[in-house]
């Protein structure tokens, strides 16, 4: 069970990570220019903050990741990582400064992706 634990807390970082980088790059400047980017790590604007957060949520969400597989089968843990797809993807949508649009087509495979993964985490029948 705690190997679930630690793979859920992997997800969650590495899709709090992956919402964070993408506002990051959105209010950071572009890397060609580079005394504003440097300007802006200098003065520690909320860009740079975001971007070193999510770069730390990534080495967390690896130490999670570590936990969880000597806990559980990599056949049972790593179909867990596809609910970061559900996760980011909704926090996209969900979070109006992503500016990210809706679309039935991507609900439509983002709901695909959540039923594999129901069907792939499901116990198994002892027979």
């Amino acid at each position: 069970m705690m190997g679930y634990v630690w793979a859920l807390m992997s997800v969650l970082l590495v899709s709090g990570a992956q919402v964070m980088m993408k506002w990051a790059m959105v209010s950071l400047p572009p890397v060609d220019q580079t005394e504003a980017l440097m300007s802006a790590f200098m003065s520690v604007t909320p860009g740079a903050v975001a971007l070193v957060i999510g770069l730390f949520a990534y080495v967390f969400s690896m130490g999670c990741w570590y936990m969880a597989l000597r806990r559980i089968a990599l056949s049972k843990a790593y179909p867990l990582l596809s609910l970061s797809y559900v996760l980011v993807w909704a926090a996209a949508i969900g979070l109006p400064w992503l500016h990210e649009p809706f679309s039935v087509g991507k609900l439509a495979g983002v709901s695909v992706i959540f039923v594999g993964l129901l069907l792939v985490c499901m116990p198994d029948k002892k027979s």
